[in-house]
Order: structure tokens, then sequence, then C-alpha cells
């Protein structure tokens, strides 16, 4: 590997090795050869129906509960839309997806952050922040793998937050697409799982993650009102969404490889996290870190003298990038950063940690 070849520690992407591109042909051609019909048809804007029963049986719901969408991001806009008003309070964690602030702030929320501890968003510091007065629409939760964190909600504060939406009426958005992207310890419920049917939690995922980030396959689960509202919106944004990716997508998922795909996928990144645990040790031991169980992301924190900010086209220079914390973050984080270990191969990872360390070295002289 030369310095010219580019490491990306960047993108939140499985690198092309650890997607089953053959499962996927042999999905496709299935998609084509039994629903043909279906699959290269407009369809309607709950998305193809086959996929959205099999969503449906998965999360034990009805089906006007569930609808498909191009990808979990429009189906985050389509929430927004129907969710947010101007000037209303909105809860996130801090730091939380960039993605996220850019849509609430272009709908003219008032976004709130609340802490981002290990085990999850502080439900403490949130409780105190309601009972002083705080009246959120609803609090936007990345519950399994953060994104950029890492960070896994715990059980106790699933069922805390619920029970303070429920005292404060307010809606939990369960952003779940890295759900199935565990590779150490237990499974934990959905807040969906715990709300039990009660109308508090609208969930979101995607196979973005776990199939390919080519087939824009995401859904949402919430109460049908809301659901058939946004079914409104999906029909007039654009008749229906990708029928022929959510027919492979389906194909994909009852054809008897996606558990094995997923498993696949998990032990590399399961290679890759110990890889980079280990390298960030050897060259950055400065850097304080949490091992995730699971996901595409680590959060990475160096010694309070280092500004991302400058730091990034000094490693660009030496060929290895990375996101910077305070993409993520309304405020500060001027020392953090987010390193995806999901695209990089792990031979790669040690030399483009030692990039970042010469990078690092250079801006101290």
């Amino acid at each position: 590997m030369t310095a010219s070849e580019l490491i990306s520690f960047a993108r939140g992407a499985p690198s092309l090795d650890i997607i089953d591109v053959e499962g996927l042909k042999a999905a496709a051609d299935a998609a084509l050869t039994k629903d043909p019909g279906a699959a290269l048809g407009y369809g309607t804007a709950v998305g193809y129906l086959p996929l959205r029963r099999h969503l449906a049986e998965q999360h034990g719901v009805a089906e006007n509960q569930v609808l498909v969408t191009n990808g979990s991001m429009q189906a985050d806009a389509f929430l927004f839309d129907r969710l947010v008003t101007p000037g209303a309070p909105v809860v996130v964690e801090r730091p939380t997806y960039d993605r996220t602030l850019l849509g609430l702030r272009q709908r003219d929320a008032d976004v709130r952050p609340v802490s981002l501890q290990v085990d999850g968003i502080d439900t403490d510091e949130l409780a105190e922040l309601l009972a002083g007065g705080l009246r959120p629409t609803f609090a936007h939760v990345i519950p399994n793998f953060q994104n950029p964190a890492g960070y896994t909600l715990s059980l106790a504060k699933r069922k805390r937050l619920l029970e303070l939406a429920e005292q404060y009426d307010f809606v939990i958005f369960e952003d779940d697409p890295y759900v199935k992207i565990r590779f150490a310890g237990e499974s934990l419920p959905t807040m969906l799982e715990l709300d039990e049917g009660r109308g508090r939690v609208v969930y979101a995922s995607s196979f973005s993650k776990t199939v390919a980030p080519g087939t824009r396959v995401g859904y949402l689960v919430g109460p049908a009102a809301l659901i058939d509202d946004i079914r409104v919106a999906a029909t007039n944004t654009y008749i229906s969404p990708n029928m022929l990716a959510q027919a492979i997508v389906h194909q994909f998922s009852i054809g008897g490889r996606f558990d094995a795909a997923v498993a696949g996928v998990n032990a590399a990144l399961a290679e890759r996290v110990r890889v980079l645990c280990d390298s960030l040790s050897e060259h950055l031991p400065e850097a304080k870190f949490t091992a995730p169980e699971g996901g595409y992301f680590m959060w990475v924190e160096l010694a309070g003298d280092v500004d991302v900010a400058k730091l990034l086209p000094a490693a660009e220079e030496r060929g290895v990038t990375f996101v910077k914390g305070t993409d993520f973050l309304l405020d500060g984080g001027q020392s953090t950063m987010r390193v995806a270990y999901s695209g990089v191969r792990a031979d790669q990872i040690p030399e483009g940690v030692a990039r970042l360390a010469a990078a690092l070295g250079a801006l101290r002289g």
C-alpha cells in the first residue's frame, strides 16, 4: 500500500468484501422470476407489499403500521415533516448524526442536545430538563451502536425513556439502522417492543447496513394514522419507492442467506474493532475510546490541545481521513473524531492509524 492510497475512516458503509454479492445476484434473479410485475411496476407509496408484510411480522405489528421507503433518511425526512413545528423543542443526543441535526435545523426546530454517555442518552439530565419545563415534540435516539459514538442505550435507560415520554407526553423516535450489526454483548429489546402498542414510539431502520447501502431500502413503523399521513406525502413525492430494490431485498431476506450474510459482516467488523483498538493504543496512546459492541463507528477523544479542524487536512495530506467530531455537535468537540471501521479492511487499519499519528506529530512540531 502506498501513501497515495487513501485510507478512509470517514464513510459509514461496508467495504465490498463483506457484502454478499452472490446472494444479491440470486435474490435479484428470484425477484424478477417470481414477481416481475410488482418488481418492475410503479407499485404504491407504502412499498413492496411482500416486504412490508415481512417487516410487519418481524415487528409484531399490523401491516398498516409499516411504510417502506427509499432508505431510512427518507423515512426520517417524512417523519420530521410531520412532527417538527418551527420553534418547538426537539431532544437529540449530544453528539448525534450530522444529517439528523441538518434535517431538524432546516425545519427550524429548537434542537435541545442531551449528553450521551457510554450507556446511552443521559436520562437523568433529560428528566431534569423536563421537570424544569422542557416540553419536546419528540426525542430522537439512536439506541444501538450510536452514530457517531458507537454507544448502546442500556435496558434500564430504554425503560426510563419510555416512562418520561409517557409522563411528559412526547414521542420517541427510535432510529435503529444498526440493530443487527452486533458482534459482542447481548441483544436488547427495542423501545418499540417495550412500548407494547401504546403508540409512544416511532421506529425506523434500514437494510443499508445489513444487505448493501446501494439498495436504499429503509422503513418506518408507527401508529397507523401517522403512517397513513406519511403515505399520502410519499405518494405526492414519488408515487412509489424503488420497487425493484425492495423486491430484491425481500428475496434476500427470506431466501436463507440473510442471517449468514449478517454473521459474516459482524465477524469481519469484530476483527476490525480489535485491530483498531490495538492500533490506537500503540500509535495514539493518549486517545480515549470505548470499543463498541456492534455497528460501524468509534468515538475517539484526543488530548485537549488537538484541533481536529487542523488535524484533518494534515491527515489527508498523509493519505488518511476521518470525520471531525464537531460535525456531530452544535458546539464543542474540537478534539474529537468519528472513526468508521466498516469500510476499511483489517490489514489497512494499522497503517491508517499510523498516518493519523504522524499527522498529529507534525502538527505538534
